[in-house]
């Protein structure tokens, strides 16, 4: 971003339609005096905004409040945000459902939608049962395709900038496609594509279990368990987008994969077979021995794993989700890891967005990257410098 300067007139102009808009989307109904008060900027700055912002469409003239007695005299002039002057798509792509939530421009959910679908299906396949998914949540809500304004992704693997999975391997044909690109076709706004650990930590953020943090760490369990983490409020990938892939941490010195601690026989567990997965929980808590001493392992790993990433970030909530999220005794030796190794042990706690959280990040995504155009004056949580 160029340096401010007070010599520089639009940017001013930008400046003062970003906080008015702020102070009108905040606000509910707001007079022109309620927002020079609000604002701070004089009667002439905010008509003058009010009036540009009325011209794109962004601002309207409320419906006056005839519920109460009548007023002497003409009442002041009433303005409101135009949630509906444009509307955002949150897309989750996983390995056996995809999703969609659309919003208006206030990040409100008018929509949703989604389907099951096989972890055997081709790229080509998968992409096309998102297609139907949101083709399908826009025709229920009347939303036209031309009236978006961005699309947001989160899908598995290591998303570079433009969208393309550099690494992919929880998805058949994934590494190494261009998503971002495929997905573009089908809209005429921007598409952005996002790790999906990455995409649930923002919305933990935004909506979750970690609103009142900035530093947090949000741990998408499973057999290949991935995380995403906030410092500072602002999403971190890292350099290459691979930041949190502890489920790569078994490769450090370590003989078993999470398959085999899992596995209760000799044959290691497909980490997309969610079915034999489940059946291992299930059979734990009838009290099968085998089951249990595998559940034991695996929960022990998964807790080593997320007290690593903790001792390097020094996070101050690390928010539980994915399937593993439900399964009994994740939680308490958890913190028992992490009060053993940590000199200040996070807090931790369980998802509560559950399977939206993918979905509801990605929305989040499309937000910032309108307000980004709308507000224009700083970074968002999500912006990709």
């Amino acid at each position: 971003m160029a340096r401010l300067s007070g010599g520089d007139p639009s940017l001013l102009r930008r400046i003062n339609s970003a906080v008015v808009l702020h102070a009108l989307r905040g606000a509910d109904s707001p007079t022109l005096t309620d927002l020079t008060r609000i604002t701070g900027l004089s009667r002439p700055t905010v008509e003058g905004v009010v009036e540009g912002l009325f011209a794109e469409g962004l601002v309207v003239e409320a419906t006056p409040d005839d519920s109460g007695a009548k007023r002497q005299g003409r009442p002041a002039r009433r303005f409101r945000f135009r949630a509906e002057a444009g509307y955002l798509l949150g897309v989750e792509i996983g390995s056996h459902r995809v999703s969609a939530l659309v919003s208006g421009l206030d990040g409100r959910v008018v929509g949703a939608g989604s389907r099951e679908v096989s972890e055997t299906l081709s790229a080509d396949d998968r992409i096309e049962q998102v297609r139907l998914v949101i083709a399908d949540v826009l025709k229920r809500t009347g939303v036209a395709r031309s009236s978006l304004r961005a699309v947001g992704v989160g899908s598995p693997g290591i998303v570079e900038a433009d969208g393309t999975v550099r690494l992919g391997t929880a998805l058949p044909d994934w590494t190494g496609l261009a998503l971002g690109e495929k997905l573009r076709r089908s809209f005429r706004c921007p598409v952005l594509v996002e790790n999906d650990a990455n995409a649930a930590a923002v919305a933990e953020h935004w909506k979750g279990a970690a609103t009142e943090s900035d530093d947090i760490v949000f741990v998408l369990a499973g057999l290949s368990p991935g995380a995403g983490s906030l410092i500072g409020g602002r999403l971190h990938r890292g350099f290459g987008g691979a930041a949190g892939e502890i489920g790569a941490l078994h490769l450090l010195g370590r003989d078993v994969t999470p398959e085999h601690l899992l596995s209760t026989t000799d044959t290691p567990l497909d980490p997309l077979d969610e079915p034999a997965v489940a059946a291992v929980f299930a059979k734990a808590k009838e009290g099968d021995a085998g089951a249990q001493a595998a559940v034991e392992r695996f929960i022990q790993r998964l807790v080593h794993d997320v007290a690593a990433l903790v001792l390097a970030l020094d996070p101050e909530i690390v928010v539980i989700g994915g399937w593993a999220a439900g399964l009994d005794g994740v939680l308490e030796p958890l913190r028992g890891e992490l009060a053993r190794y940590c000199l200040r042990p996070p807090r931790v706690a369980l998802s509560l967005l559950g399977e939206a959280a993918v979905a509801t990040g990605a929305l989040r995504l499309a937000l910032d990257h309108v307000e980004e155009q709308l507000f224009a004056v700083e970074a968002t949580v999500t912006a990709r410098r």
